[in-house]
């Protein structure tokens, strides 16, 4: 599936906002508010729907169930150029010759290819992306846990993975997530990728966490952690006053990359 022009990703993160906030929206009400044609909200809604972000209905769509999330492809290019931005901010926290762990996810991806070029990392990962995306740079030591490898993603999960990672005390963790609540509850989808994720966090020093704006109020079924647990939350834009007011109680920095 090609990227998306940058203007209509933002008619579909303001989409997405808007059925997230009443569960449903429609094609005339929609075309009123943003400025477009109809025929442009439909081929939008269609988008959407083709990536499992919306459930078309008559004259409309509502939001999918929370229990499932999308397939690789389609979420490598939600929020692309957002992601790599927040990659890019990210990997400014992070010193040459520091260990990190970097966990699954299209924004982690894209936080490992901004450490390209580092000196001295060790990685520890349970992502086969990562390791593809340092496997030409010789001043970075990659470290893979070992355990069943998912498919769908070349994820490394279960409990092997989770009882590797307990070896290591590192000095960051990369992480990303599949939602993030209102409150700044972290949430995913798959319960052996939490538990991987919590294990990660547990073992850092300081937890660097990666989410677009398109996560935000996104609805997941597994808790990974609250915002007690983070150090610093990089993002595109950071608008829901909520979320900002979480942050804010738990000291957690907050970076905005000022991507829209």
């Amino acid at each position: 599936m090609p990227a998306l022009p940058p203007l209509v990703e933002q008619r579909h993160r303001q989409i997405l906002e808007l059925a997230r906030r009443t569960g449903s929206v429609a094609v005339e009400e929609l075309a009123a508010e943003l400025g477009v044609t109809p025929q442009t909200i439909r081929r939008d809604l269609t988008q959407l729907a083709e990536r499992s972000m919306l459930s078309r209905v008559h004259g409309g769509a509502v939001v999918t169930s929370g229990v499932d999330n999308l397939d690789l492809a389609s979420r490598r290019h939600v929020a692309a150029e957002a992601k790599a931005a927040i990659g890019a901010a990210a990997a400014e926290l992070v010193p040459d010759g520091a260990s990190l762990f970097i966990n699954i996810g299209t924004t982690t991806e894209a936080m490992a290819r901004a450490l390209t070029g580092r000196r001295n990392l060790l990685v520890v990962t349970n992502n086969l992306n990562v390791v593809d995306i340092f496997a030409d740079q010789p001043s970075v030591q990659v470290v893979v846990a070992g355990g069943r490898v998912r498919s769908s993603d070349r994820a490394v999960v279960g409990g092997m993975a989770t009882d590797f990672i307990r070896g290591f005390k590192v000095d960051f963790a990369l992480i990303g997530a599949s939602a993030i609540d209102r409150d700044g509850t972290l949430l995913d989808f798959d319960l052996d990728e939490v538990r991987v994720s919590q294990t990660i966090i547990a073992q850092a020093r300081s937890v660097i966490l990666g989410i677009d704006q398109t996560k935000v109020g996104r609805p997941a079924p597994i808790r990974i952690a609250g915002l007690d647990a983070i150090d610093h939350l990089v993002t595109d834009q950071l608008s829901d006053l909520a979320l900002r007011a979480a942050c804010d109680r738990a000291q957690v920095a907050v970076i905005e990359t000022g991507t829209d």
